[in-house]
């Protein structure tokens, strides 16, 4: 990859569309580089790249900046830093669920005959990850990799309720949009429905996203109790009214504690 001879030569990087998909690959290039080396300077990096120092030494910072690479003083070596090996446990974490949960979605779903699936949380959304449809499901919807609204589904609310607060109050801060005439709009409503989360272990979203539909979810958590995902049933409204609903919600908290139990929690 040759560099851009102009904005070498003026010391800046060239600009617009292309330059940016450029610089973005020379940077994920840097990273595997320290992958694969260990540690490297900036001239090896250069070398590597094909660029003139300056580029890599800019490369370098912006990600020396993110966190994604830190430096030797001594002898100025450049080496993969803590902020990777935050990506790639955030990256295990939601693979691991899934591979452990596949197994428990599916006894669940045999159970009770409905529609099984594992969120988690991702910036402002409960993103389905996982899936598993009982013999009763009249659904042909799939849930999975769709985001879907934190204030308005029982996996949203079992995710954010064990938030931390500056995280809680980021979503309460904002405007909860109405998508049925049973949504949760109210800031102190929403905040009143995460306590109550906490004190009973499950959450229950009745309506709140699609009209006829209804859930139940419960927490998640890794081996040092940190919730990292929910696990929800959907039925239809007609198929969970009061008297069914403590056999579901039952079926839900177990399921949620022996998945906790395989990513390590000792419930």
């Amino acid at each position: 990859m040759t560099d851009n001879v102009e904005g070498r030569a003026e010391g800046r990087p060239p600009k617009g569309p292309a330059s940016a998909v450029q610089s973005v690959d020379r940077a994920v290039t840097v990273l595997e580089i320290l992958a694969r080396l260990g540690e490297a300077g900036v001239t090896e990096v250069a070398d590597e790249l094909g660029v003139h120092k300056s580029t890599a030494f800019r490369l370098l910072g912006v990600l020396e900046n993110r966190g994604l690479v830190g430096q030797e003083q001594e002898r100025g070596k450049y080496y993969l830093g803590a902020g990777v090996l935050r990506l790639a446990g955030a990256a295990a974490v939601r693979l691991d669920i899934s591979q452990e949960g596949a197994a428990v979605c599916k006894q669940l779903a045999d159970e009770l005959g409905e529609t099984v699936n594992i969120a988690v949380l991702e910036s402002d959304a409960a993103v389905n990850i996982m899936q598993a449809r009982g013999p009763a499901s009249v659904t042909a919807q799939n849930w999975l990799g769709r985001r879907t609204p934190l204030h308005a589904t029982s996996s949203g609310k079992a995710l954010l309720a064990y938030q931390p607060a500056p995280v809680q109050e980021a979503v309460l801060g904002r405007k909860l949009p109405r998508l049925t005439e049973r949504t949760v709009t109210s800031a102190a409503e929403l905040r009143r429905q995460l306590g109550e989360v906490v004190e009973r272990g499950f959450a229950v979203a009745v309506e709140e996203l699609e009209l006829g539909l209804r859930a139940v979810a419960a927490p998640v958590r890794a081996h040092d109790g940190s919730v990292i995902g929910a696990i929800s049933v959907s039925v239809p409204a007609y198929r969970l009214d009061e008297e069914r609903l403590p056999e579901v919600v039952k079926g839900t908290v177990s399921a949620a504690e022996e998945l906790s139990r395989r990513m390590g929690y000792a419930c």
